[in-house]
């Protein structure tokens, strides 16, 4: 039931929220206004931890499940490494739980040693104290999911104009029944192999066209394709998650995988009412999260200073 129930909430999510990696940042942020009441029962979670802009002063810990839950003691992924870049800086989410932070580092180095990609773009991680964001995902709550870019790194120094402004990537083809062959190269299969195969690595969601073309191009190595699901709105980036740190006992962690490659089940995905849905009409939006749906902890790591 939980693995049904986190498809159904991207599904849900996807109809009214555009792509993330396209998006572009803003070369002046500016703060959020203070709430009139924040400590109001109804104020929404997202408000809340949208505006909460460093890490709790905490043990790391990651609270509650990937999709309702809230993040201490986060730290930040360096903006670079040398294997790696962080875009979108304005939007302040490359912050994640350490043991997270410390996978994306070692990722990050195997890249140029399985493919030709100098490093990763790594796009939005988690807030500071994670929980709810006020714009896109409906996950990255708990600072064990990331947003890899599906660009390889440049092979220079990128300025904050380029972190905020560079497009990413469209992997897939028009017609969304495959990825565009211009656009997609065996180095795409390579990283994606290389996050499957970690072991910390729960899955990674892609376009259902990307899942495809791994399946069509993997060859007899496939016990790492049953790590990469199908998903609305991965056609410019992958997004991965890695299971519970060990020893965090109030992080909630998802179902495993189904056994398989799933390469028989990909043809729900490929349905004309499925590939362009229709507008529900008078549909209502989902209301947002309060801090009444959150693990009670998350109330003292917001606060924490």
């Amino acid at each position: 039931m939980r693995s049904f129930s986190i498809v159904l909430g991207f599904l849900l999510a996807a109809a009214g929220a555009p792509a993330r990696a396209q998006d572009v940042g803003s070369l002046d942020p500016r703060p959020l206004p203070p709430l009139a009441d924040p400590d109001s029962p109804t104020t929404p979670a997202k408000e809340l931890f949208g505006r909460a802009r460093k890490a709790a002063p905490m043990e790391p810990d990651s609270i509650g499940f990937y999709s309702k839950g809230c993040l201490a003691g986060a730290e930040s992924l360096p903006v670079d490494g040398a294997t790696w870049r962080v875009m979108r800086l304005s939007r302040n989410r490359n912050w994640g739980n350490p043991a997270l932070i410390a996978f994306l580092e070692r990722l990050a180095e195997t890249v140029p040693k399985v493919s030709h990609w100098p490093g990763l773009l790594v796009g939005d991680i988690s807030q500071p104290r994670g929980g709810p964001m006020l714009t896109g995902h409906a996950s990255h709550q708990i600072g064990l999911d990331a947003d890899i870019w599906l660009t390889p790194m440049p092979r220079r120094e990128l300025t904050r104009e380029e972190r905020e402004l560079m497009p990413a990537t469209m992997i897939v083809r028009p017609d969304r029944l495959d990825v565009d062959p211009n656009s997609w190269t065996p180095d795409h299969l390579a990283v994606l192999r290389a996050a499957a195969k970690a072991p910390e690595t729960q899955r990674i969601f892609v376009n259902a066209a990307i899942k495809k073309a791994l399946c069509r191009d993997a060859g007899p190595d496939r016990d790492w394709l049953s790590k990469i699901r199908p998903m609305y709105g991965h056609d410019y980036h992958f997004h991965i998650r890695i299971y519970c740190p060990r020893g965090e006992d109030r992080c909630d962690g998802q179902d495993p995988v189904p056994p398989g490659d799933g390469c028989d089940q990909l043809a729900w995905w490929f349905r004309p009412a499925v590939l362009h849905p229709k507008p529900t009409p008078h549909a209502k939006p989902r209301p947002p999260l309060t801090m009444a749906a959150l693990p009670t902890e998350c109330r003292t790591v917001l606060k924490a200073k």
